[in-house]
């Protein structure tokens, strides 16, 4: 059996599709052997490819995206997520309907210790709807457990969580979900599978049958037994709120955040984009110097090996 090693910035609910194709056998099917690593700090995922540790990692885009100029140079093959799965969480109800206009003079926390999307893509999103975001103060750079625990005690009037914590939130008490990302965000190339480039040519065939393992789970997720969702998530996450975990897989599965493997050139041209506008970039990186779609593009329920739908 082929050996493929991954290095992941987390361990995220919205990595779902991966953990179901390893539960239910998906990758065995093809001959591989995944071992996955969630690194913490996320930056050691840049770490174990240098080193060889590592032979793919998973994250956001907008890493390939920052280093399309040097010094690093790095080649996506398969997307996991096609939407941005966040939320704000605001601390106290909008009298009138929430808009994103409604941030304005207020304060926002932005998790930051994991990656820089929660506020790149939140920022985007304000300026695309014609908000002023410098009339925004945003509390950036810490860690998502600091800035929870810092809302919780009255730092901020708002925050920007992964769906998990913003339910987790609003479970407590301690704040009301007013704005979603997979409702009014669009399609955005949010995770994604990516590699040394100059790896790429030697990781080709097991990246090839890695993808389609990733979207036959795709493709399967919508029919698999709760039984064998709630056995990934309990051995995922022995100590988390199985109700909350439930509640954001099905948000997710109604969505389309597990809609294809395919990383659309228009959404990630915006994307792109966003990061330009941002200062991430100096010029916009386009679709076809980020993404080498040979592994993805021919993907169809043509390539599901079987319909597997639950374990056992």
């Amino acid at each position: 059996m082929d050996q493929l090693t991954v290095s992941a910035t987390a361990n995220g609910l919205n990595y779902l599709p991966e953990y179901l194709a390893d539960h239910i056998g998906l990758f065995a099917q093809r001959d591989l052997q995944v071992t996955t690593v969630a690194c913490d700090p996320w930056t050691g995922v840049l770490d174990d490819l240098d080193s060889g540790a590592a032979d793919i990692a998973l994250g956001g885009l907008w890493v390939p995206a920052m280093y399309a100029n040097g010094p690093r140079h790095f080649s996506v093959f398969c997307q996991l997520n096609n939407q941005f799965p966040m939320a704000i969480v605001q601390r106290t109800p909008e009298a009138e309907e929430f808009t994103l206009s409604s941030l304005e003079g207020k304060v926002v926390l932005a998790p930051g210790a994991g990656g820089s999307a929660p506020y790149e893509f939140t920022a985007g999103l304000l300026r695309e709807a014609g908000v002023d975001v410098a009339a925004i103060r945003f509390v950036r750079d810490l860690s998502t457990a600091m800035l929870v625990e810092l809302f919780g005690a009255g730092t901020g009037d708002a925050i920007i969580a992964d769906l998990v914590t913003a339910k987790t939130l609003e479970a407590t008490g301690a704040g009301t979900i007013v704005f979603r990302h997979l409702d009014s965000g669009g399609t955005m190339p949010n995770s994604v599978y990516y590699c040394r480039t100059d790896r790429l040519e030697e990781l080709s065939d097991r990246a090839g049958r890695f993808s389609a393992a990733i979207a036959e789970a795709m493709e399967v997720l919508p029919e698999v037994e709760a039984s064998v969702i709630d056995e990934i998530l309990v051995s995922r996450w022995p100590d988390g709120d199985l109700t909350v975990l439930r509640s954001a897989v099905e948000e997710m599965r109604a969505s389309e955040v597990w809609a294809t493997t395919v990383a659309d050139p228009a959404a990630c041209e915006r994307w792109s984009r966003i990061l330009a506008e941002g200062g991430l970039v100096p010029t916009p990186p386009s679709h076809a110097t980020l993404i080498d779609d040979r592994f993805t593009a021919s993907l169809s329920s043509a390539t599901v090996f079987s319909a597997t739908v639950a374990a056992g």
